[in-house]
């Protein structure tokens, strides 16, 4: 019976160990402004949220873009509008500018191609529950540039990603990388 109990208790840790290691949290981001040059005409069609274990996700949706899509995110002390530098009051610790540059609107005719309002937070962004992610607001697109407003709960580290279509922005939970 010793023997049988030695066999159960092995499997047992070892699963135990394959699962810390999988949700362990990546570290060194860092809260620096990333930026990647480059443009595009494509419109900004949708911006969603998601969240993960070690991490909240913003995506700003380009249909078209490709990896032609630059960006700028960073932290700042307030998020002024483009265009007219009107304050956009955004909930939070700190506050992530995200630009896209990409516009909001067709170019070719100017009609809006997401809903966004000025000042308002993001359509269909619903942060209850979300463990770094405080507040959104669309601050406009201006000159073929998106500006959005991040409030998370604390100047965080944040990576940036940009793939096919989309810009991806991570908000790490902590700074140590644990959950």
């Amino acid at each position: 019976m010793g023997a049988t109990l030695a066999a159960a208790t092995v499997p047992a840790q070892a699963t135990a160990l394959t699962t810390t290691q999988a949700t362990a949290c990546p570290t060194g981001w860092g809260s620096r402004a990333k930026t990647a040059d480059a443009g595009t005409t494509a419109p900004v069609t949708d911006i969603r949220a998601g969240r993960h274990a070690c991490f909240d996700r913003l995506v700003v949706d380009i249909p078209g873009g490709g990896k032609n899509v630059g960006y700028r995110v960073g932290y700042v002390e307030r998020l002024h509008q483009d265009g007219s530098g009107r304050p956009v009051p955004v909930a939070g610790g700190a506050v992530l500018e995200v630009r896209v540059t990409a516009p909001a609107y067709d170019p070719d005719t100017g009609a809006p191609t997401y809903p966004g309002r000025v000042g308002r937070p993001l359509p269909g962004v619903d942060l209850t529950g979300y463990r770094t992610f405080r507040d959104t607001r669309f601050a406009g697109s201006f000159e073929g540039e998106t500006q959005i407003g991040l409030g998370v709960r604390a100047r965080l580290p944040f990576r940036v990603t940009q793939v096919a279509d989309r810009v991806v922005i991570d908000v790490a939970h902590t700074w140590t990388g644990s959950r």
